[in-house]
């Protein structure tokens, strides 16, 4: 049986969790992870790292004030990884967990992106199964809804924004 727990993003762990990133062959800097920490002492973002045996597994973060406009007051579950080797394990699900109930403490309502290329396929299933509703607002790119005819890259930055009601 692994002992997974789920706790607050805490110092040392920039280094950890950008280093797992990296031999992934994913770009996400030791800033990136120190910025996540400042956010969540100023109370702007809440960071959840899960770890199995002691070990880093992943992480999520919650994000108080969304950036996408029309989610105003509805906070934001945004970059959620699980490192792919202890994928469908119940750790992703346990971290989201852990996040929806965070976000109930003070909202209703949580919102989420996800990407649209087979990278996220798994994040889409599993957004769908626990009940996320697209917003009906279509394509995202960078926050900004595509208008109809509109070419776009798909790269991280195109979304399907979905909500969820928690209560």
């Amino acid at each position: 049986m692994v002992d997974l727990a789920i706790r607050p993003l805490r110092d040392g762990d920039p280094e950890i969790i950008s280093a797992a990133m990296a031999a992934l062959g994913w770009n996400k800097p030791v800033s990136q992870y120190e910025n996540y920490l400042a956010e969540q002492r100023a109370g702007v973002r809440s960071v959840l790292v899960a770890t199995v045996d002691g070990e880093y597994a992943g992480y999520v973060t919650v994000r108080w004030e969304s950036p996408y406009e029309p989610f105003e007051g509805i906070p934001e579950i945004q970059d959620f990884n699980v490192l792919p080797k202890l994928r469908r394990r119940g750790i992703g699900g346990a971290l989201m967990d852990a996040a929806e109930a965070l976000v109930a403490e003070r909202s209703p309502v949580v919102g989420i992106g996800v990407g649209l290329y087979p990278d996220y396929g798994q994040a889409q299933r599993m957004y769908v199964r626990r009940g996320y509703l697209p917003d009906g607002r279509g394509l995202i790119y960078d926050g900004r809804q595509v208008p109809p005819m509109e070419t776009i890259r798909n790269d991280d930055s195109a979304t399907l924004m979905f909500t969820k009601q928690l209560r």
